[in-house]
């Protein structure tokens, strides 16, 4: 009879356990694009920019982009993905990380020497930046947000981090700490495209961090600044063609094509080029409360994509029955 008895409740225990696991397995399930799926039962959200949105898209592409991701930025939910997890060089986009860092590092009040190292930085620049002389922080955030200038994000790297290998190490420091899982830098500009990488998903993350601050905020939805400043005149002394540096206003304009196109709404955000990494873009835009992001990597129409998929989310969303507005 105690034998009976022993097996009956050993039976009972084994049933119980079995449904318990059933209902707190985490093993098997995926989320978005191949992601694992978050536990059954657990109240941890998943990641930024993983989960599905309610809304989903399929658009279809003569030319797509190489990885692209639309998602609401302030629930993180994705509406549309390609390849989110592909790590691809990201050109300037790189900057938007290099606005991050001198944000929590730097009062804006700050003034910035411009550096041989700054002055000689090829690619996209603000280019009217006097050599030795200092210039506001602040001014520096709308050269290198704006036209992109590498400049500026060398000036400001060498200000804010002694010197470009320390400041790129503390961008690298901050990806980690935001979670992001297939980014890294190797410079504060991203001109160079060797171990300056990223992914659609992780360049989500970083948009939102920088959306979360006004003053980057500010930045990021801005078409057009003007600073004053030293403009560069041309002199003739005894004879010679000498530059001087005299007060005037400097001028700047977004690369955003969004903000170029008056496509409205537009909160920001940022683009980048290289040969390797194509035409890039990360761009937002609000509509009523709805807040959508896009990322396009490699794209043959960063400009064009955007609206399209932007539009496309949009509508989604509005005529969606029971979705809850973002």
């Amino acid at each position: 009879m105690t034998v009976r008895y022993t097996a009956f409740v050993l039976a009972v225990l084994i049933a119980c356990g079995a449904v318990f696991a059933r209902a707190y397995d985490v093993g098997g399930g995926e989320g978005v694009d191949g992601t694992p799926a978050a536990q059954a039962g657990s109240q941890r959200p998943a990641p930024y920019a993983t989960a599905r949105s309610r809304v989903r898209l399929h658009p279809r592409f003569k030319r797509a982009p190489r990885a692209a991701l639309l998602w609401d930025v302030r629930s993180g939910r994705v509406l549309w993905s390609r390849r989110p997890y592909a790590r691809r060089p990201v050109a300037s986009l790189a900057k938007m990380m290099t606005a991050l860092v001198v944000d929590e590092r730097a009062r804006w009040s700050e003034r910035v020497r411009i550096g041989r190292r700054a002055k000689a930085a090829p690619g996209s620049a603000v280019g009217l930046l006097p050599p030795g002389r200092r210039v506001r922080l602040r001014t520096l955030m709308y050269g290198l947000m704006l036209p992109s200038g590498n400049d500026a994000a060398v000036a400001l790297a060498e200000h804010v981090g002694g010197s470009v290998p320390r400041f790129v190490a503390a961008m690298n420091a901050r990806a980690r700490a935001f979670g992001l899982r297939c980014t890294s830098f190797s410079s504060p500009d991203g001109y160079e495209d060797r171990g300056n990488e990223s992914c659609p998903r992780d360049l989500a993350v970083v948009a939102r961090e920088l959306l979360r601050r006004p003053r980057l905020a500010r930045v990021a939805r801005s078409r057009y600044a003007s600073f004053r400043g030293l403009l560069p005149h041309t002199d003739k002394v005894r004879g010679k063609t000498i530059t001087v540096w005299k007060p005037g206003r400097l001028h700047m304009g977004s690369h955003n094509p969004l903000l170029r196109a008056g496509y409205r709404g537009t909160t920001g955000v940022k683009t980048g080029y290289t040969d390797a990494a194509g035409r890039c873009f990360v761009g937002t835009a609000r509509r009523g409360r709805r807040h959508l992001g896009i990322v396009l990597l490699g794209s043959p129409d960063p400009g064009g994509q955007a609206q399209r998929l932007l539009d496309r989310g949009f509508r989604a969303l509005r005529d969606a029955p029971h979705t809850p507005r973002a």
